[in-house]
């Protein structure tokens, strides 16, 4: 390595030479499984590498998501690990009449057992037939066993041109018969291996239609219960708890369709562009009278990623439609709250009002009680003065004094309130 180097250069660059194929030529058969690799199955994967059939020689790549060897002179492994998903391929330098025909053939009983140890489930085996031209093609046809009505046939590639029905064979392969038409080598190989590609993410990206059909009927039902709380959160007999246990019911729902499908349906997405980029780079050309390569691909394959686009975009649609009934409910409750304040700030006032005026009643009853007290206290003085002073008219003493120790007693109770106000303050 060099000195300063990047510690993600080399893989860079080992991805620009990742799953190139061997050179190609008519008279070759290819078969492919592509199969969907959990994360659980990757070390199951990695020792069934480890363990290939007697005689393969493994020539290392500069990728460990890439290898590639060869079992004797006629028979090339190719290995590739995608994303979610694994590839391996088998090149057959015999007569391509194995791949319309594949029984028979003892000496690859090795290679396809090892082939079918691979863990994961298979989601495309294709076997290829590579002819010379359309001439040899045409003498293999009546064997194929193709379905008139569903054959796509077209030129691809500037020249080359392939037929196929894309129907399960009854062992599980389709079969795909490719006439070379003048290209070989890695023309023939890259022109092959774009063709693959495209139904490889093709099946891939569809995994996400019956994912999209199922969880449209769960939107549907979510989608109606939002509509009824919707209703319901205006509903004053409609308790605040009932509506958060159906709001909080539903958001998990609604959260579990969505971490269960956003994954399939964002696959979906990339995996359609590769799609449309493949059609691009096949550059296909119809022929008279069979529908071509885009016809079949786009008639059945846009709709359903259209439906996956749908589907995820009417799930942020809800979870946006929920987050507001949440909103508003959140609204709803502050409502009450404030109302509920309100109503307690009312009552405390008139608590405060009443209690303001009974202290101004219990006021006034103790400056007529001190005063009271206080002219009772002074008259009995005044009587017994009366007895030493006769003639000192103490009645008449004690009544002008009711008026003075009144005032004096509200005087005195006023300046002890301030006081104490003054002391809280």
């Amino acid at each position: 390595m060099m000195q300063g180097e990047h510690e993600l250069r080399r893989t860079v660059v080992a991805e620009m030479h990742l799953r190139r194929w061997p050179p190609l030529r008519a008279g070759m058969t290819v078969i492919q499984i592509l199969r969907k690799v959990d994360a659980v199955e990757r070390d199951a994967e990695q020792a069934t590498l480890a363990d290939l059939p007697d005689g393969a020689n493994v020539t290392q790549s500069p990728n460990p998501r890439h290898l590639y060897w060869q079992i004797d002179a006629n028979i090339v492994f190719n290995w590739e690990r995608h994303s979610e998903a694994s590839a391996t391929t088998l090149f057959i330098a015999e007569d391509a009449d194995l791949a319309i025909a594949p029984g028979g053939h003892e000496h690859l009983a090795p290679a396809m057992e090892w082939l079918g140890r691979m863990p994961g489930k298979i989601v495309r085996a294709t076997r290829i037939a590579i002819v010379a031209d359309e001439s040899d093609a045409a003498a293999l046809l009546p064997q194929a066993g193709f379905e008139p009505m569903d054959l796509v046939s077209c030129h691809i590639a500037g020249g080359a041109r392939i037929w196929s029905d894309y129907h399960l064979r009854p062992d599980g392969f389709g079969l795909v018969v490719v006439a070379a038409n003048g290209l070989s080598g890695g023309d023939l190989s890259r022109t092959v291996q774009r063709l693959q590609e495209l139904g490889n993410y093709r099946n891939l990206a569809l995994l996400g239609f019956p994912v999209a059909q199922a969880g449209w009927k769960k939107l549907d039902a979510i989608e109606g219960r939002l509509a009824t709380l919707g209703t319901q959160v205006g509903q004053p007999d409609v308790t605040d708890d009932a509506l958060l246990a159906d709001v909080t019911g539903l958001s998990m729902e609604l959260m579990t369709e969505i971490a269960a499908s956003d994954f399939r349906m964002s696959a979906t997405a990339a995996y359609a562009r590769i799609v449309e980029q493949r059609l691009d780079d096949l550059q296909i050309r119809p022929c008279a009278g069979f529908q071509s390569l885009t016809d079949f691909t786009q008639r059945r394959f846009l709709p359903a990623v259209r439906t996956c686009a749908a589907h995820r975009q009417r799930a942020e649609t809800l979870s946006d439609r929920t987050g507001q009934f949440v909103a508003l409910f959140r609204t709803r409750i502050e409502t009450r709250i404030e109302n509920q304040n309100g109503r307690l700030l009312h009552s405390m006032d008139r608590s405060i009002a009443t209690q303001l005026r009974m202290q101004e009643l219990v006021e006034g009853l103790s400056v007529v009680a001190l005063t009271y007290y206080g002219v009772g206290l002074i008259g009995t003085m005044l009587k017994g003065a009366g007895k030493l002073v006769p003639d000192s008219h103490a009645s008449v003493i004690s009544a002008a004094l009711v008026p003075i120790l009144a005032l004096a007693t509200w005087l005195s109770i006023r300046h002890l309130k301030k006081r104490v106000h003054r002391a809280n303050d």
